[in-house]
């Protein structure tokens, strides 16, 4: 097993990206529909030798086919469809009773393709692997697996409770069993802690951080806050607690919540959704209070990046803010633990608890799985071949493939050393603290599904850029533009009926 981990390193990397953080793009392959191997054709002249193949046809006719469908997320790169294949001819020479066939469909078309499949009542019977928002992107279109697992006796003992949770879908039910993880946490420099004289933050959910004095404070986004502006440092050296701030000549910041959106952020604050449980749009109140949260880092207290600062040249490096060294702390997940992120970086960084809330901690998730469809003719045998696939024997097969921390408890040890060896330059890190994080996933996810999906993130978006390039506004002003978001949501959301 960890032969294997270390052979296909590289291909983790790749994937990572492409799987978890939704915006990098993979490199483009060609569209590639598996087929049955087609028989040679015989000679006239030749003798006729067809007995035997005519006997294995007729063995393969009494299979029960199951199409693996893979296109809405990781699984499309040169590189890994070979691996993919192969994974398909291990699992049809361990049994004989189904046959598995592999589909593989560019990501740029696979939506659309998918759609027509089903639409045509040709579906595919496993999709997948596919995280939160390429599975909403099919809502309703999903087999409820609780009856299976129940049925087969199927133990999810080897997962977190959370994470198990995390796919039970309110009226939709069990739409899949953990596999491929990323779980969020904070990521902090260690040497701009030191220079500010800090204690790093907590190690472990639930205990306190403990200052340069000895004075336990409960680990809050307040908290968080103090030492956010503490860490953000003028060209002076003066720090954003400071009246002698300069806030037009800030050279470090303290916190980001790097690479997502509004929800995103709003989830740090608890989870939620822009979809009330009726399907009308709101605005959830912890979500308005994350909006004034980050309004005031923009622009009042100048612990985050607005837009203005967001594209200085300080904050430029290969993995964004945070590798340039000149940013304190920021929330991110576990794809981002890669050479890529570090490359040419020279300061010393680890990880640890994300902060609480009105005493609720959430830590949103990435996360990936594969789904059966509702309009599969063949679920029994889907089923059999998805815990196959997500087995303690063979998951880590896939996750080869794809990257990602094993949502199985049981393959967690190996995935810790093995990824600081190949990816991490054997660095130590605090991997408890990841782990950890899974018993704080959100739930609804912060990607979940929302009516015109794409409509609806432009239009949120539209107002989370006029917050982070306007300074000045008012309480009031924000509580104005906040309605209105909500009043144009609900308009698209009507529309999508």
């Amino acid at each position: 097993m960890k032969k294997l981990w270390l052979v296909l390193a590289a291909l983790v990397i790749a994937s990572l990206v492409l799987t978890a953080c939704g915006g990098a793009a993979a490199p483009e392959a060609p569209a590639v529909e598996a087929e049955a191997p087609a028989e040679e054709a015989s000679a006239a002249e030749e003798e006729p030798m067809e007995e035997e193949p005519m006997e294995e046809e007729a063995m393969d006719s009494e299979k029960t086919q199951v199409r693996w469908y893979v296109g809405l997320g990781a699984g499309t790169d040169e590189g890994a469809i070979p691996l993919e294949e192969a994974f398909v001819e291990a699992y049809n020479a361990s049994q004989d009773e189904i046959e598995l066939v592999l589909e593989i469909v560019d990501a740029d078309n696979a939506a659309d393709t998918l759609a027509t499949q089903i639409a045509a009542g040709n579906p595919p019977d496993i999709v997948g692997p596919v995280g939160i928002k390429g599975r909403d992107q099919f809502k309703g279109a999903w087999l409820d697996l609780a009856p299976m697992i129940e049925a087969n006796n199927y133990d999810l003992s080897g997962f977190d409770p959370s994470m198990v949770d995390f796919y039970l879908v309110k009226e939709e039910g069990q739409l899949g069993i953990p596999f491929g993880i990323f779980p969020s946490f904070v990521l902090y420099n260690k040497d701009l802690f030191d220079e500010a004289g800090l204690p790093y933050p907590p190690a472990e959910y639930g205990v306190p951080y403990v200052d340069a004095d000895g004075v336990e404070h409960e680990w809050t986004i307040e908290y968080m806050t103090e030492l956010a502006k503490v860490l953000t440092v003028d060209a002076n050296g003066n720090d954003a607690s400071m009246e002698e701030f300069d806030s037009e000549n800030i050279v470090q910041f303290g916190w980001m919540n790097q690479w997502t959106d509004w929800r995103g952020v709003g989830t740090m604050f608890g989870a939620d959704s822009l979809v009330a449980e009726d399907g009308t749009a709101q605005m959830p109140e912890q979500w308005i209070e994350a909006v004034k949260w980050t309004y005031d880092g923009f622009w009042n207290s100048w612990f985050i990046p607005n837009g203005p600062y967001g594209g200085a040249e300080f904050l430029q490096g290969g993995g964004g803010p945070f590798s340039s060294g000149n940013m304190g702390m920021i929330q991110m997940h576990t794809w981002f633990l890669a050479p890529w992120a570090f490359d040419g970086t020279t300061f010393d960084w680890d990880v640890a608890a994300m902060p609480s809330h009105n005493g609720v901690t959430t830590a949103k998730m990435h996360a990936d799985t594969f789904g059966i469809l509702k309009a599969s003719q063949n679920s029994e045998a889907a089923f059999e071949v998805l815990t196959y696939m997500l087995s303690e024997e063979h998951a880590t097969d896939l996750l080869t493939i794809y990257g990602g921390m094993p949502a199985r408890l049981s393959l967690q040890d190996d995935y810790y050393g093995i990824h600081a060896e190949t990816n991490l330059d054997g660095k130590e890190i605090n991997w408890d603290v990841i782990a950890e994080g899974m018993a704080y996933a959100d739930n609804p996810n912060h990607e979940s599904w929302m009516p015109s999906y794409l409509e609806t993130n432009d239009r949120y978006n539209e107002t989370w850029n006029y917050f982070a390039n306007t300074p000045d506004l008012t309480e009031e002003d924000i509580d104005a533009e906040i309605a209105t978001l909500v009043a144009d949501l609900q308009a698209i959301f009507d529309a999508a009926e």
